[in-house]
């Protein structure tokens, strides 16, 4: 792998972790126990069934089933099923044959769709960018790179929205990707699995030998100091990690990832190894990311073009983490953790979210919210008798942060109690 101005994402990177604690998240059922409990509402907060689309390629029976069988157990709305048709089995993509399917996709998608899952391994490029940015923001040449050179930012990166089409034209993109159908089910099985199931495994962040793919260990020190606290982090100075029966972050740097078999991964787990070429997922010279699915992560990332060893084309470990812990989906978490997509696939189950969720008790008058789910900064709570209001502060000012959150309203007498962030308390940056 060819050296990138690492200096210039060196800083990015830096900036990042040395900020203050930054933080995102989703809206789910939430539970009581006490029949009389108060309604409570949260704020939006992470991407739903009904804003993902899955675009299926009628022309690959592999392709047909895959989708047949998201649809069914994330209950994906028939109108956001859109199919296309192409001629199987090629790992590029033209300029031309996309043009014109993304032009049939763009004129099925309806306007709520806010993220696109694909159902193929191949093509895993067009031309000379990957296909999930080329899905998620149109074919442009700007996101591509002769040599070692910049490319594109991504205007979502580590961004508190919740809606990225609507915010930045943006619909985050991932490949629900494997070497055959019973592999892809159970990476889907283990998505829906992890909901709402707060792990408690560990995030292992691993500094290898590899110089050219290190980088990234630069900032491993400062991203335990800032989210140990809310996930179990260990540093571990080997080139690979083995018989791990936790294993929720596997962050490395490596052509090959030895042992990775030997570890159990929980389900929701993220894990990736910055090379050059681990997004070309069916005839990778390196490893291909596909290995990670297999060996029974939910989510993955690799570079399909050479990309040079640039910090800012490769997931942002505290990005990534800082936004999934915080109860936002895999595919939100994992693209806002990638400052430059464009040379780089997404791969895995895009609703997996292990951190969503909120958790209601009503006892004795005493209301409490327990989430992981409420992005950081300032809220107020707001009491009504109705679900139309007129609604009353009834708290003020309530800090939110990385990791638990947790929210007790004593002597709580309204029958409807909303969250709702202060004006100018912005969440990402406390």
């Amino acid at each position: 792998m060819p050296k990138g101005n690492v200096s210039y994402s060196l800083i990015l990177a830096l900036s990042l972790f040395c900020a203050s604690p930054g933080y995102a998240a989703p809206d789910r059922a939430d539970s009581s126990s006490d029949v009389s409990a108060p309604t409570v509402i949260f704020p939006k907060t992470s991407l739903g069934p009904d804003e993902l689309a899955v675009v299926v390629n009628d022309a690959d029976p592999l392709s047909v089933e895959i989708a047949q069988y998201y649809k069914t157990r994330r209950g994906i709305p028939d109108g956001n099923m859109i199919h296309v048709s192409f001629v199987p089995g090629s790992t590029v993509m033209s300029q031309t044959e996309f043009a014109r399917i993304k032009a049939m996709v763009d004129a099925k998608t309806p306007q709520q769709v806010q993220a696109f899952a694909l159902t193929w391994a191949k093509p895993y490029r067009v031309d000379c960018m990957s296909i999930t940015t080329a899905f998620a923001a149109g074919f442009d040449k700007k996101f591509c790179a002769n040599g070692c050179a910049l490319t594109k930012p991504n205007p979502y990166f580590d961004s508190t929205s919740v809606t990225p089409f609507r915010d930045f034209g943006l619909r985050p993109t991932i490949s629900l990707a494997g070497s055959s159908f019973e592999e892809v089910k159970k990476l889907i099985d283990r998505g829906v699995q992890s909901d709402s199931t707060y792990p408690a495994g560990t995030g292992y962040l691993v500094d290898t030998s590899d110089k050219n793919r290190n980088v990234r260990a630069a900032g491993f020190e400062p991203l335990r100091r800032y989210l140990g606290r809310v996930v179990k982090l260990e540093q571990i100075k080997e080139d690979y990690i083995e018989k791990k029966p936790d294993v929720l972050f596997y962050f490395t740097g490596m052509t090959q990832v030895a042992k990775l078999t030997s570890n159990t991964f929980v389900p929701g787990a993220i894990a990736d190894h910055l090379t050059s070429a681990g997004g070309q997922l069916t005839d990778s010279a390196q490893m291909s990311s596909l290995r990670w699915l297999e060996a029974g992560a939910t989510g993955s990332y690799g570079a399909v073009v050479e990309p040079c060893n640039y910090l800012g084309k490769f997931p942002h470990p505290g990005v990534l983490v800082g936004h999934y812990t915080s109860g936002e989906t895999l595919i939100e978490a994992y693209w806002k953790s990638v400052a430059m997509p464009g040379q780089g696939i997404f791969i895995g189950e895009p609703l997996a979210n292990p951190y969503g969720g909120n958790q209601v008790s009503f006892n004795n008058g005493e209301l409490t919210i327990r989430t992981h789910a409420l992005a950081p900064g300032f809220y107020a709570v707001l009491g009504a008798d109705s679900g139309i209001g007129p609604s009353h502060p009834v708290a003020r000012h309530v800090r939110v942060g990385f990791g638990l959150k947790e929210i007790k309203l004593r002597n709580a007498k309204n029958l409807f109690y909303r969250i709702v962030p202060e004006p100018g308390g912005d969440a990402a940056r406390l």
